[in-house]
């Protein structure tokens, strides 16, 4: 069991949790959740003790093995792919690296024997005959073929070392794990095989994620961070959430009664307290108003944007019409005699091993990259507004606020107009006098949305529009697509995204070939290719 007593943290003059009292028992699987910034990967660090509290402490027995999917995605750059998953279990990889110093040794001795011979039956113990065996199939579930498993990390491309590094994570059944948003840059194929694993964990799980559908998969309980303490819900995320809204609304309702009886008492106690016949009944009054709970509900670090795309004009039946598409980059062919055509009310999400692909796709259509061949047609009605993964070069200007910026893509130029716009996604009084340049990931992507929505367009492109978001933004963008009347064509790997969303799939083979394209939901999909595409 890992636990915490009286844990609290601040950074410069900002309180991150207090008095945190925490257990997490073997056997379970938490999903730490909270706001952006509210500090759950912070306290993920301070569970590993990589980061000191300013009070308190991290209980667990000094034999408890304790697993952290590493963020450092640069450390075992010149550390073969296959040994840097072994490394998870260290007390295994120690022997390795010892016998194998040893059985290389010139001047092997008697001594080297006996040593040799001990390191052999630890060995076995540690079923170390099956190790490579068990890594190598971690990595080929993760997506990572044999070919790789001999290359250096360095070698891999920065999805891949990802998924090695999970790996790692992973090996070497682990008492307790934690992982810090393992989902990301993982594509829904690995995220299967991630939920599946998981789900057949024996040991405690402690786990970040923005991941909804993922969340409800292999979560038994739910840590909330918020109100800076950390509350333990028993059920999955879904089930969290029902019950944290009606406690709420509950305690929003008794304090709304409260308030009124405490009025009602206040004007009795005024008009009689000078009474003398009345002053015993006044008296009564005043200890039931203080006995009154009038104390103000805590203040939310959630806060949910609002989100709404509304086209100026309706489009035609002509949307768009991609015909033997074939897109290389660097020398790499991403896409190769790819065609389609989107219909007028379709949301498609695009789905593929290869996100390059995905993003060169969409940056083909947005007239940002040039195809090496084939035609594109758009519908002469169509007005499109692009959400690419890289927003970097729409905040490099020299704006001096978040009005600035957002006023150049406003008809309304009225600053009165921008702040309230800015305000629904979050960016109220101060926040949106921001520059620019100093916004967090998250805050960018609420600016590229707001964009979006100024821009009045009947066709939506979104390449990874979850990225960098926390749950109740997620949410926001879920719901404001669900509602869009126009089309919309899509990236994502978050699940309920795709299934709440997409009414059709479009998958991209390997080669960047057209593999499949049905109208269906995404659950009908999965059900559909599970033994081939879908497979553990």
């Amino acid at each position: 069991m890992i636990s915490t007593s009286n844990v609290s943290l601040r950074f410069g003059g900002k309180k991150l949790f207090e008095d945190v009292n925490v257990k997490f028992t073997p056997g379970n699987c938490y999903g730490l959740i909270g706001a952006n910034g509210a500090g759950k990967s912070t306290f993920l660090k301070i569970l590993a003790r990589e980061i000191e509290p300013n009070t308190g402490e991290v209980h667990f027995a000094p034999s408890l093995n304790l697993s952290v999917l590493r963020q450092n995605h640069y450390e075992f750059d010149d550390v073969p792919v296959l040994k840097t998953v072994l490394r998870g279990n260290a007390r295994l990889y120690k022997i390795i690296v010892e016998k194998d110093a040893l059985y290389a040794k010139p001047d092997f001795s008697e001594d080297d024997g006996v040593r040799a011979s001990e390191l052999e039956e630890k060995f076995a113990e540690m079923d170390g005959w099956g190790a490579e065996a068990e890594a190598g199939a971690m990595l080929e579930g993760l997506g990572i073929p044999v070919a790789l498993h001999e290359k250096l990390v360095r070698e891999l491309d920065p999805a891949e070392k990802v998924k090695v590094l999970l790996a790692q994570a992973l090996f070497g059944k682990p008492d307790v794990l934690l992982l810090d948003e393992p989902t990301n840059h993982l594509d829904i194929y690995a995220i299967q095989w991630l939920e599946n694993f998981l789900l057949n964990f024996e040991n405690t799980v402690i786990v970040v994620s923005h991941d909804r559908y993922f969340l409800n998969r292999v979560c038994s309980h739910i840590a909330d961070l918020d109100f800076n303490k950390i509350t333990v819900y028993t059920g999955n995320y879904d089930f969290w959430r029902q019950s944290s809204e009606l406690n709420q609304r509950l305690r929003g309702d008794q304090l709304r009664k409260n308030s009124e009886k405490a009025e009602e008492l206040k004007a009795f106690i005024r008009r009689f307290s000078a009474n003398a016949s009345k002053s015993s009944q006044a008296s009564s009054r005043m200890k039931q108003l203080e006995k009154l709970d009038l104390e103000a509900l805590p203040v939310s670090t959630r806060k949910q944007p609002f989100v709404g795309f509304d086209p100026k004009r309706e489009a035609g039946n002509d949307i768009l019409t991609i015909d033997r598409l074939t897109v290389a980059v660097d020398g790499v062919t991403l896409l190769k005699d790819f065609s389609f055509i989107a219909k007028k009310g379709d949301k498609i999400v695009f789905l593929g091993k290869n996100d390059l692909a995905k993003t060169a796709l969409f940056d083909v259509l947005a007239g940002r990259l040039k195809p090496q061949s084939g035609t594109i047609s758009w519908g002469v009605t169509t007005t499109v507004a692009y959400f690419p993964t890289d927003n970097s070069e729409y905040f490099q200007g020299n704006e001096d606020t978040l009005v600035d910026w957002l006023r150049q893509y406003s008809e309304d130029k009225d600053e009165s107009f921008i702040r309230g716009f800015l305000g629904k996604m979050l960016f109220s009084r101060d926040e949106a006098l921001k520059k620019p340049s100093v916004l967090s990931g998250g805050e960018k992507v609420r600016c590229m949305l707001s964009k979006m929505m100024l821009s009045g367009a009947n066709v939506l492109m979104l390449d990874g529009p979850t990225n960098h978001l926390d749950l109740e933004s997620i949410s926001a963008v879920n719901e404001g697509i669900v509602r869009f009347k126009g089309t919309v064509l899509f990236t994502t790997h978050d699940h309920e995204f795709i299934q709440t969303s997409a009414n059709r799939i479009i998958e991209i083979a390997d080669d960047g070939r057209l593999k499949d394209d049905q109208e269906m939901t995404y659950d009908e999909y999965v059900a559909r290719n599970k033994p081939a595409t879908f497979s553990n």
